[in-house]
């Protein structure tokens, strides 16, 4: 299978770890066709180095400044719309050729074969289930090789169909971050969805990735490797401070709104994880009283609030990827 491939990249103030982002991609052993960097306003010179590196890149590159900080939900959200929206109502690919996007934070740092193993997976999934895959997450290590247990998913328990797993230990999954995450363009259109900016941060990629793998197929890929340059290693609720309030908020959102997206086994399996999660993030805090207002205002606010609308927010904020969203989510 022949494949068009378009990384979006969201950054915000990490200017040196964008840098070394944008070079992994250029030192891929297989490119991607186009790039789209999404800066969320940064301070810190990340927005000179991303024009920098459109202006000098051998890859075409396309850079999105917004104006304010919309948060990871709100840059991925930005970047697939405009990989996504824009070519709609133009001629579709060619036959025989896949369209993917391959997003990432700017603290990702793909391994040279990081494309090439996901691209090789999806050949592997077409050999074996006889369809393209929804969406291929890449295996990631930190900075001293270990990897890392916050972007590790769990396999699929029921599969709605294909094998459970493939050669090179490839296996089914539910859910992938956006740390280093291959999705096929075609399931976007026909989910007429993006990921929810409402969400800023948490649960973003959870959600968006469970939406497309409820009837999906998608694969957890450990040859595709990537080093995920957070500032510690662990898990995500270990102590997260303030950012715990859109890990409650959100995930209300997510029970809410969302709630299709999980069969009614999934939603019960996610509720009994939530409440674990929520026990041992307090448990662990540093600060308990933070984590129980956090866990406070989330609650209150996941019930008696309801997330704006991507639309909403990019007209407000940024009007030119607003008509990429409405094309998308119609």
């Amino acid at each position: 299978m022949q494949y068009s491939v378009t990384a979006v990249v969201v950054s915000y103030n990490r200017a040196q770890l964008l840098e070394e982002c944008l070079d992994g991609i250029l030192d891929q052993t297989r490119r991607p066709d186009r790039i789209i960097i999404v800066d969320n306003a940064s301070t810190d010179g990340a927005r000179r180095i991303a024009h920098d590196f459109a202006e000098h890149s051998p890859i075409a590159t396309k850079v999105i400044g917004l104006p304010e900080n919309l948060g990871g939900a709100g840059g991925f959200c930005a970047g697939i719309a405009y990989a996504v929206g824009r070519g709609m109502g133009k001629k579709p690919p060619a036959p025989g050729v896949a369209d993917y996007l391959w997003v990432m934070d700017d603290d990702t740092v793909p391994t040279p074969g990081a494309l090439a193993a996901l691209l090789d997976a999806s050949d592997l999934c077409i050999e074996t289930n006889g369809c393209l895959p929804t969406v291929l997450g890449s295996k990631a290590v930190w900075v001293d090789g270990r990897e890392h247990r916050m972007n590790r998913p769990h396999p699929r328990a029921a599969l709605a169909k294909g094998a459970r797993t493939m050669r090179d230990g490839a296996f089914q999954v539910r859910s992938l971050s956006f740390v280093s995450c291959l999705i096929n363009a075609g399931a976007v259109r026909g989910l007429h969805r993006l990921p929810v900016s409402a969400f800023f941060l948490w649960n973003d990629d959870f959600e968006y990735t469970s939406a497309l793998l409820r009837n999906g197929i998608g694969y957890y890929v450990p040859t595709s490797e990537v080093v995920h340059k957070t500032k510690r290693f662990g898990s995500s609720d270990a102590d997260p401070g303030a950012r715990f309030y859109n890990e409650v908020r959100n995930k209300i959102w997510m029970f809410r709104f969302h709630g299709d997206d999980f069969t009614i086994a999934g939603r019960l399996t996610l509720l009994l994880k939530t409440v674990r999660r929520w026990a041992f993030t307090w448990l662990c805090a540093g600060d308990r009283a933070q984590i129980t207002q956090c866990l406070r205002d989330g609650w209150h606010d996941g019930w008696k609030t309801r997330p704006a609308t991507n639309s909403a927010i990019f007209a407000d904020v940024y009007p030119p990827i607003a008509t990429y969203v409405d094309r998308i989510e119609v």
